[in-house]
């Protein structure tokens, strides 16, 4: 057995916290069958082991083969390997299960085998170019490793969107805005981003986005310098930023600490915007001056947590 499979990587999850506000992440490496090397951030994974018996069900969306009980829990499992359309996998389901946790649903993930656990500065992780991104947007990043080699950072968002349809967004209350009220918001997921824009359209507000940390900082920047220039109060400009956590080349903590140290954008909430829901993650997002952080991805409660923040 590797010797990360059969780990609760639960454990020491307070030290791997710690990495967030430090511009580190901690990251699981593993194979499809394939020669390629993907990768997921440690955060989200709960534990690794074998392939347990899986519970065949009727009409399940390709990729999903089927449930498990897992400690009492009953829990979908994918096999991520038909969603990556990847020429030689292996026949069969993968040996390895990673099970993690996404927006407060747990889910298993098959591979067919884990590696290790690598750590890398996030500066690092970059936005893939387009004839990665091309694949149906399922990578969300890309890291060169030391001794040579890539790692594909999956968007597990967009995979569950392809498994599970993505959620209706119901009738949402507009904000009580005066004036052209603006959100940025910055996120690397494709789903995402296009979910949390719906959002923002039922409020009612004006938006614009980035898609990592670095650019968002860079243009956020930008915003701050040109209204500083012609006279405005950056509010005039942008009402409220909302940030992911994980994102290439900056991630979401470091990005908060940069605005919040930054007296030119005083006044200007910042919300965290995270598939990271536990409270170790939300107490880091407290620790860097977040004002509110809300799990992924839930509409309403997105829209209830920004309302207040864009009309006060």
């Amino acid at each position: 057995m590797n010797a990360v499979e059969g780990r609760n990587l639960l454990e020491g999850v307070d030290a791997r916290t710690r990495l967030a506000g430090s511009n580190k992440m901690e990251i699981l490496l593993f194979s499809l069958g394939t020669r390629e090397i993907f990768g997921i951030n440690v955060f989200k994974v709960r534990e690794v082991g074998r392939t347990p018996h899986i519970t065949k069900t009727p009409n399940m969306p390709r990729g999903v083969e089927g449930l498990i009980s897992l400690r009492g829990n009953v829990i979908p499992v994918l096999s991520l390997a038909p969603f990556m359309h990847l020429d030689g996998t292996p026949p069969g389901l993968g040996k390895t299960m990673m099970v993690a946790e996404y927006s407060k649903r747990t889910l298993g993930f098959l591979v067919h085998e884990v590696d290790r656990i690598i750590r890398v500065d996030w500066d690092r992780v970059k936005a893939p170019e387009s004839v990665l991104s091309a694949n149906q947007g399922l990578i969300t990043a890309v890291i060169e490793l030391e001794g040579g080699g890539l790692v594909s950072i999956l968007d597990v968002e967009q995979i569950l969107a392809n498994a599970f349809g993505e959620a209706m967004i119901i009738d949402i209350q507009p904000a009580r805005v005066d004036g052209d009220a603006s959100v940025f918001f910055v996120d690397d997921s494709i789903v995402a981003r296009r979910k949390i824009s719906e959002v923002l359209d039922k409020l009612g507000v004006r938006h614009k986005h980035a898609t990592n940390g670095m650019e968002a900082w860079t243009r956020l920047q930008g915003i701050a310098a040109h209204t500083q220039q012609i006279g405005v109060n950056i509010r005039d400009e942008i009402r409220l930023i909302l940030v992911d956590a994980e994102m290439p080349e900056m991630d979401g903590y470091v990005l908060t600490k940069n605005i919040k140290a930054d007296p030119r954008f005083d006044g200007v909430p910042v919300v965290m915007h995270s598939s990271l829901s536990s409270e170790a993650n939300r107490a880091m997002g407290k620790s860097v001056g977040v004002d509110a952080y809300v799990a992924k991805f839930d509409a309403e409660a997105l829209a209830d947590t920004l309302r207040p923040l864009l009309e006060r």
